[in-house]
């Protein structure tokens, strides 16, 4: 039990005593007088701090505080009304916002040790200011352990389809390089370079806004096309919604400025052959059709009416680079597109977009079984949420909607309702 704190109404005398009552009658050992509680001491606490008159003072326990070097920064950028604290969360509405670069508030705020969230809540302006999260550093070799398994990976998939790829050839006696090293290393390269540059696109957006994210992982796979992909991990909160349009569109836009490239190439080194005459029993897989390779065979490549297009393996890599940016840019969970469509949904609303998107992919799931595998993978990451931006009410600028058109369009023409289908 807490030991309580009385003091003498006659000559000021204090004294701790196991006592709750508020007054001892004649209680006071030096003049006889009554003894009034004034306070009590804490557990962890073995003596009041301080003296007055040789006797112990008591001084109640203070609420915790912000270091006053945050209080001094956070008064300059706002005028703000301390409204409580949550555990290590302070809370204080906002009257007036007189820094309106929030990443520049972060920034200052994070040298000190602290991050903030700006929010709306029940149509107030609410400042969160928490410690600081420790960020720990990645590992610097396993990247280029990834790096290399991958190269290897994709290297040994383009050598297995330029095997195919000279068979076929060789079958209709048609012209074409036949050093499937050499178009195993032009397979391995551009795929290298689109899922490179898409994640870099990502790293370079993320540096320019203060974000901490680690360098590109690729992820080898011995598959057709010798990968997983790539990935960078964000390690630190989003600031803006500016900012998380820009990690979000950044990676899809470089990739496809890549796969544009490849994919010509690719197409110019293809070659078409009569539908005919391939026996039924060698047809095996077709790739699904987009609207940006459609457009390249109608009006850069077109084939006669009867002919099929037996891709060259850089078209592949093309065909994949145009898959994943497309995929990337499902607007659920915490997919690019998920990034992009939180700037603009609330959290709540956003978590229910994403289950309606799950949804859809489980009935896709009918026209090719992969959908069934995303639609599972979206409702897991939906169930964690997204958390969003640090700062939700800042508006969004014209060019981060101009930016989210440029993403819009790509989305539709990458779009590939059926990427596999038996032919």
């Amino acid at each position: 039990m807490s030991r309580a704190i009385y003091e003498c109404v006659n000559c000021g005398h204090r004294e701790e005593m196991d006592s709750t009552e508020p007054v001892l009658e004649r209680a006071c050992p030096q003049c006889g007088g009554d003894m009034v509680l004034v306070g009590f001491l804490g557990e962890a606490t073995d003596r009041i701090s301080g003296e007055v008159s040789g006797t112990p003072s008591f001084e109640p326990p203070q609420p915790p505080r912000l270091p006053e070097a945050v209080e001094e920064l956070l008064n300059r950028f706002y005028r703000l009304e301390f409204e409580g604290i949550n555990g290590n969360v302070f809370v204080y509405e906002v009257k007036e916002i007189v820094e309106s670069d929030f990443e520049a508030v972060l920034g200052e705020l994070e040298k000190l040790g602290y991050w903030a969230a700006l929010k709306k809540r029940n149509g107030r302006i609410m400042l969160f200011v928490f410690p600081a999260q420790e960020i720990k550093e990645g590992n610097s070799w396993l990247p280029w352990v990834f790096l290399i398994a991958t190269i290897i990976t994709t290297f040994m998939a383009g050598y297995y389809q330029a095997i195919l790829y000279i068979s076929f050839l060789d079958k209709f006696n048609l012209p074409g390089i036949r050093n499937p090293y050499l178009i195993a290393l032009s397979f391995s390269v551009s795929v290298m370079a689109i899922l490179g540059t898409h994640e870099m696109g990502h790293k370079i957006a993320a540096v320019y806004h203060g974000v901490k994210a680690t360098v590109p992982y690729f992820i080898p796979f011995p598959n057709l096309i010798g990968t997983m992909g790539a990935l960078i991990r964000v390690k630190s909160p989003i600031p803006t919604r500016n900012a998380a349009i820009d990690l979000g569109v950044s990676g899809p836009i470089a990739g496809f400025l890549v796969a544009i490239p490849v994919s010509i190439i690719g197409m110019k080194l293809s070659v078409a052959v009569p539908q005919s005459a391939i026996p039924p029993a060698e047809r095996g897989i077709t790739l699904g059709g987009n609207l940006f390779f459609y457009l390249l065979g109608k009006y850069l490549f077109p084939i006669p009416d009867g002919y099929v297009l037996y891709l060259h393996p850089v078209a592949m890599a093309g065909w994949v680079g145009i898959l994943v940016t497309f995929l990337n840019l499902i607007p659920a969970a915490q997919l690019d597109g998920g990034h992009i469509a939180r700037a603009f949904l609330s959290e709540g609303a956003h978590r229910y977009f994403t289950i309606l998107l799950g949804l859809v992919l489980l009935g896709l799931g009918f026209l090719w079984v992969g959908w069934m595998i995303w639609a599972v993978l979206i409702l897991f990451m939906g169930s964690m949420g997204n958390p969003g931006a640090l700062d939700e009410v800042s508006p969004i600028s014209k060019k981060r909607i101009v930016l989210t058109v440029i993403a819009v369009l790509i989305f539709i023409l990458s779009a590939t309702p059926v990427p596999f289908s038996a032919s």
